[in-house]
């Protein structure tokens, strides 16, 4: 009988050792697992950085791109509105006097195509 009972109890310590055993393994797995998902989150973060910088880096060039394209449209308006004012300012003297004469120096002559009758 007590080789039966020695047997059971070197079978129970078996079953503790390999119960432990598949605790720990169980322990090493997850350790594994949550430091793969740390450094896949790591990697993430910085792909995530690096799309970022890019983006910003587009982005200050469109804008760039964009700022001078409506400093340069600022530019040609100031200049245009200047032509048009130095015109203006230099023709408004004889369209003055032009538009004066063909007003005020009235010539009464009778239409072609007026027909003269007696009655």
């Amino acid at each position: 009988m007590t080789s039966q009972s020695q047997g059971i109890q070197q079978l129970l310590q078996a079953e503790k050792r390999a119960a432990e055993r598949v605790a720990e393994a169980r322990k090493r797995k997850a350790r594994r697992l949550k430091q793969a998902k740390e450094e896949a989150q790591g990697e993430i973060e910085q792909y995530r950085m690096e799309r970022e910088r890019e983006f910003q880096a587009q982005q200050r060039m469109a804008l760039g791109t964009q700022g001078d394209l409506s400093s340069e449209v600022e530019a040609q308006t100031h200049k245009t509105l200047q032509m048009v004012q130095s015109c203006h300012g230099k023709n408004k003297e004889v369209v003055l006097r032009r538009l004066l004469s063909l007003v005020c120096d009235v010539k009464a002559n009778l239409h072609p195509n007026y027909r003269f009758t007696n009655y």
